[in-house]
This record gives C-alpha cells, sequence and structure tokens, in this order.
C-alpha cells in the first residue's frame, strides 16, 4: 500500500474538466416542513394517488477508511406525504445491510433520523422516531440483514421524511438506485462520486430519460489510515482523479403491476454498478469473472458442480434395475427423469446452489430446483448419458445479463441432456411436465449452459406456439331445447394448468368452474378429460349439454357460449412498460347449429378479418354464414410475437377491444310466421 500511495502522490495534478454542473436543486431538504407543504390534497401526476413521495434522493462516495483500504459511504433522504390510510405501508421503511460469510464484518446504519409531521390547528407538530427503542433487525440470509421500522404517529395527511448513513467496506456493494416505485415520485435523485482507480460497470434500465444527466471530473484528496501497525497509527494522503455523476428525474410516474408482466423489476427505472476491476495507479486486478471462468469455478464447486461427474456408485442401487431393458439412451433418460420427477418433492422454485449433498438429497426425496435437477444430471451421468446444468432465471425473478456474469441475476438450474444429437432440456421440479418440456416461467431470455464452452443459449417466449381449438355443435333436443357438444384440445401450458386443478380438487371441481364460464343456465352431460397421464401432450375435454334458454319468440344466442373473451385483459389506459406474454397464442373456435324448427335467422354478426398491424403480427378473423338451416362460424386469433414495447400499447389493447366487442355480437333469431 505504501508503494501505491508513493505511485499516486507522483502524478500530476491533472485536472479534467466537464460540462457545467445544473443549478437545479432538489425541491426540499430535511427538516424544512411548512404548513403550505400540506395544501396538496391531490397531485396533478396522479389523482389517484395514496401517498406521493416528494423526494427521494441518494448519493455515494468511496473515501479512505481506517483499514488501509477503501470503504463506501451512502447516504439516502425521503420525503413522502401520505394522502389516505391506504398509503400507510409508506411508514413502513427496511433498510438491508450486507454481511461477510463469517460475520467478521458487516454494513453499519449510521445517523438515523426519522420524523412524523402533522397539521394540527394550523401549526406543524413533529413527532421523532425513537431510534434506540424502535429500530428491529432481522435476519434475511446468512449475508443480509435487515434494520426496520414504522413512523410513529401517521394519520391521513402526514408527510413523513427519513434520512441515515450506510458506512461499508464492500466495495462490490455500490448501492443501486430505484428512480421508479409504486407511488408517484416528484424528484428522484442519485449521485455518485467514484476515484478512477475503482472501475465499476453501469447497468441501466427502464423507459425514461434522464431529466438531468451530467458528470464532472476533479481531483480531490484521500485520506487513508493503518491502524493495525504495532507502533501509532500511520495517516497518508493523496489526490487523485474523480468523476461526479448526477442523475434526476422528475414527476415520475408509480410503477403497477398490470397484466402479461414478467416482473416489475425488468422495467423499474433504475441504475445498478458492478465492481469490474482496480485501476492504475492500483495494481490491476480484475474483480468481474468471465463466463468461461465462471463456469469452470462452478463446475469444481462443491456447493454445484463437482459431485456431478465422480463415480457416484451408490447411485447404482437405483439406476440399473430402472434401466434394465432399455432398449437406447433415449428410453433410459425418460426412465430417471420419469423417476426423479414422480419421487422427489421439490422444496423451492428458487436456488442456483446444493446445500446438502447428491446422497442425502435422493435419501430424503426432498430439495429445491438446483438440487433435484443436478441430481437428475448425476444420474443421466452414472447411465452414460451427456448432461449438463444450466443456469437461468425466471420470468419473476427478471432478466439476465448476456455479456457480465453477474450470479444473482440467476435462481433456477434445469438440465440440458444430449441424446442422439439433439438437446432435451430437463426440469424434474415440476410434477407432471413432460420430458423435454419445461414451464413457460423458464422462458425468459438468456440462459448459460454450465459445460467447458460456457454455452450461451435463448431461451425465447416467442418460440412459444399455445394453440388452442374448440368446437361446438348446436341443435334442438327431442323436447324441443337446445343441446350440443364440445370438443376442445387446450395448448398445452393450459392442458399442464388443468392437470394441475384436477389432481388438486378433482374433476368434479373443475367441471363446476367450466358451468360458471357460460354465464347461463347449463346441464353437462358426460363430461370427459382424456390424455390427462400422456405429460407430453395437451389433454381433450368432451361433454355434451343442454342449455337453459327458453323458446320465445326472438332467440339471442352468442355463439361464442362462454368461450371468447369477455372483458379486455389490457384495461389500464395507458402502460409505461413493455407488455410480455408467456407465449404465442392460436386459437381457434369453431360453432356449428342447426336452426331449430319454426325459426328463421333474423340478424347474423357481420364477418370480418382484421390485421393488428401492417406487419400481421396479431390477426383476429370472425366467420359466419348461414346455409340450408345450419348456421356455421369460425373465429381465429393469432398474435405471433410475445413482447409489445410501450408505444405499441395502444395497439394491442384496441386490437382486443375489437375481439372482445365481436365476440359478444349475437344471432338472433324469430318465429316464422
Amino acid at each position: 500500500m505504501k508503494q501505491l500511495l508513493f505511485v499516486i502522490l507522483c502524478i500530476s495534478n491533472l485536472q479534467i474538466f466537464a460540462q457545467k454542473p445544473s443549478v437545479q436543486k432538489p425541491p426540499v431538504k430535511y427538516g424544512d416542513v411548512s404548513e403550505k407543504d400540506f395544501a396538496t390534497k391531490v397531485y396533478t401526476i396522479d389523482s389517484n394517488a395514496n401517498a406521493v413521495v416528494v423526494a427521494d434522493i441518494g448519493s455515494s462516495e468511496i473515501a479512505g477508511n481506517s483499514k488501509n483500504w477503501f470503504s463506501l459511504e451512502f447516504k439516502h433522504y425521503k420525503r413522502v406525504h401520505i394522502l389516505n390510510k391506504n398509503g400507510y405501508d409508506e411508514a413502513n421503511v427496511s433498510i438491508r445491510l450486507y454481511n461477510s460469510d463469517n460475520n467478521s464484518s458487516e454494513e453499519v446504519l449510521d445517523k438515523l433520523k426519522a420524523v412524523t409531521y402533522n397539521l394540527e390547528n394550523g401549526k406543524v407538530v413533529e413527532t421523532k422516531l425513537d431510534v434506540k427503542a424502535n429500530v428491529f433487525k432481522d435476519k434475511l440470509s446468512k449475508n443480509w440483514v435487515e434494520k426496520k421500522f414504522t413512523f410513529p404517529n401517521v394519520k391521513e395527511g402526514s408527510i413523513i421524511e427519513y434520512e441515515y448513513t450506510v458506512l461499508s467496506d464492500f466495495l462490490f456493494n455500490l448501492q443501486p438506485w430505484a428512480f421508479q416505485e409504486g407511488y408517484p415520485i416528484l424528484w428522484s435523485e442519485y449521485n455518485l462520486r467514484l476515484p478512477e482507480f475503482f472501475g465499476y460497470v453501469f447497468l441501466t434500465q427502464g423507459y425514461r430519460q434522464y431529466d438531468i444527466n451530467e458528470r464532472k471530473d476533479s481531483r480531490i484528496d484521500f485520506k487513508i489510515q493503518d491502524s493495525h501497525t504495532a507502533g501509532a497509527t500511520e495517516n497518508t494522503s493523496f489526490s487523485a482523479n474523480v468523476t461526479d455523476y448526477r442523475w434526476v428525474m422528475k414527476s415520475v410516474p408509480a410503477l403497477k403491476t398490470e397484466a402479461f408482466t414478467s416482473t416489475l423489476k425488468n422495467h423499474i427505472a433504475k441504475i445498478e454498478f458492478q465492481l469490474s476491476e482496480y485501476r492504475y495507479p492500483l495494481q490491476f486486478r480484475a474483480i468481474m469473472s468471465t463466463w468461461a471462468k465462471v463456469s469452470e469455478d462452478l463446475l469444481h464447486a462443491e456447493y454445484f458442480g463437482n459431485s456431478l461427474d465422480k463415480n457416484n456408485g451408490w447411485l447404482g442401487d437405483v439406476i440399473n434395475p430402472l434401466i434394465a431393458g432399455a432398449k437406447d439412451n433415449l428410453e433410459k433418460a425418460r426412465r430417471i427423469y420419469t423417476y426423479v420427477r414422480d419421487n422427489l418433492t421439490c422444496t423451492s422454485h428458487s436456488a442456483v446452489e446444493l446445500d446438502q449433498s447428491l446422497k442425502n438429497i435422493l435419501k430424503s426425496r426432498n430439495g429445491t430446483v438446483a438440487e433435484i435437477n443436478l441430481l437428475l444430471i448425476a444420474m443421466l451421468k452414472y447411465a452414460n448419458i451427456q448432461a449438463d446444468p444450466v443456469i437461468l432465471s425466471t420470468r419473476s425473478h427478471g432478466y439476465t445479463n448476456s455479456i457480465y456474469p453477474i450470479m444473482d441475476k440467476f435462481n433456477y438450474v434445469i438440465c440440458d441432456a444430449g441424446i442422439n444429437d439433439q438437446n432435451y432440456f430437463l426440469d424434474a421440479s415440476e410434477p407432471r411436465l413432460g420430458f423435454g418440456k419445461l414451464t413457460d416461467a423458464c422462458y425468459n431470455g438468456h440462459a448459460r449452459i454450465i459445460n467447458a464452452f460456457a454455452t450461451p443459449i435463448e431461451f425465447s417466449a416467442d418460440s412459444l406456439i399455445e394453440k388452442k381449438t374448440t368446437s361446438i355443435l348446436l341443435a334442438t333436443g327431442d323436447k324441443g331445447e337446445l343441446k350440443g357438444s364440445l370438443q376442445q384440445r387446450p395448448g398445452y401450458y393450459e392442458s399442464h394448468d388443468i392437470r394441475d386443478k384436477v389432481k388438486e380438487k378433482g374433476k368434479d371441481e373443475f367441471f363446476k368452474e367450466v358451468k360458471k364460464s357460460y354465464g347461463q343456465d347449463i346441464e353437462l352431460i358426460n363430461p370427459h378429460i382424456d390424455s390427462i397421464n400422456n405429460l407430453e401432450e395437451s389433454i381433450d375435454i368432451g361433454y355434451e349439454f343442454k342449455l337453459g334458454q327458453e323458446k320465445e319468440d326472438i332467440m339471442y344466442i352468442n355463439p361464442m357460449l362462454g368461450n371468447g373473451y369477455k372483458e379486455n385483459p389490457f384495461k389500464s389506459a395507458e402502460r409505461f412498460y413493455p407488455v410480455e406474454m408467456p407465449y404465442t397464442i392460436d386459437q381457434t373456435y369453431v360453432f356449428s347449429m342447426i336452426i331449430p324448427e319454426g325459426y328463421v335467422v333474423d340478424e347474423l354478426p357481420k364477418q370480418i378479418s382484421a390485421k393488428m398491424n401492417e406487419e400481421g403480427d396479431g390477426k383476429f378473423e370472425y366467420l359466419i354464414a348461414e346455409s340450408g338451416g345450419n348456421i356455421s362460424m369460425r373465429s381465429r386469433i393469432q398474435l405471433k410475437r410475445t413482447f409489445y414495447a410501450p408505444d405499441e400499447y395502444d395497439m394491442l389493447r384496441e386490437f382486443f377491444n375489437f375481439i372482445v366487442t365481436k365476440q359478444a355480437e349475437q344471432i338472433v333469431l324469430k318465429k316464422k310466421k
């Protein structure tokens, strides 16, 4: 360190000038609350908001410490106006703090202050948080704890604000910043002072532009102490170039979960940092690894791949009788996969490491998704079948980064089995999931095969087509009642959901829900589900039915018979982030009706064929005709891609508005005169 400091002190005092900083300042500061701050009852940014964040401001900088190195100092200030009781959750604050594996070092929460302000009889009344008595600590995991508190004396109309500092020796834990949350924010700001000798990768996301985005280069003094020497503490000062970054967003709307969203974590306006390297004048050191190195380390790690290629002779007692008589590797793999899937229970569907040995997993028949699928890989390898782990992130966990190997972005492990020049991706943690199938949650983009090449792969939702066909025949029974039959083949993922429902509640409960979907009095006759145990295929549903509709002079019949879209899944008037569907769709509905004796068609819906856009990414067809006493109708909906940018939302919403309106139209029959 002394040699390093000598080098630093010898650097010329070079000053680098950047753009002129913005003169715009935050609208508030701690403790400055007056009567006028309570005047606004409804904010123009969101007239329905239960609370509004007036200001959210953070700053991070790196400074020398007393341990002959550097530390992070993060400061956070926030003010919120709580408008009604539905916004009280903003009064509950949690602060996450990191500690080392052996608990020898931990982040420190310092200088916490929190105040609730209420306007009483025209005067501002303060209620301060008793920090010593009312801040509590919870252990979240081996590396994370949480300090939390609740503001005192919170009422409708209260203004709350707090500030604190976090001191950290973990340079890799440079605090991220979210400019967006579940409530609108009038002013969100983050400041970062970064010295030249630490390199960080900046990872930004979101769909809003910064209102202020500036940087200023300068040179400052650093002070470092070495208090571990036998004698007196050694103090060293040096100067180095730093860059001050400032990012501000104003009037940021709330981000709320809507239909067809993977996770809001993908779309919230946010900036994150990953420590990548030490730079000159420090001795150069690469901190962020490469994919090849990460893959190699995982394959040799006790908590991941070290036991996969061992002899594992203890597996023979299970595998040898299991694969006896199998004609080829594909049949062996199917038998092994089925055994693991049907005999082990998944305790967590979010894990990438082993917390127990493979032998114990098999013995207890319990494990996380990582443990179950790593056991599956070991069993396949024992049977001389090529198999590798694949790490990915499920849709609800967020996107991964294909360039940087950031492991906390991954939360799932599956198996890649290579058989007869074909790759089969397997997940034995999911009951009733077919061989070679993955749940739609796994189709979330970039993933990595953990092998010698760290092979990147892409699980694209666009590659999934959920085809559904429904056919209904409607006629008149012997007693003049309307009766019919239905044959339906749902898509694979709907079939998987139905299998789960039937397993949990039984067929009778499932068909009770079917009856409700018709929205009218109906009797189901001989309902049945075929192929329910053929897990690689879609199921088939069939039944006959009688409608309770009485014959009148004029009869109204919706040919969709409860099988259409009753409402638009896209309800919001606007959307600030993309639509992410889990798969493409191709839904075909065919309706045939023999017109009851004594009736004629008075009115039929008009035929249409429409495209969502010029490219034909979405198509809707509604064809209907009457001939020789029969009515035939065919409706088909196709969506050929799953991702729609925010500026395409209106197009998608109007497309479904059109479908809902059209599928609600009715056939009108009237008695012959």
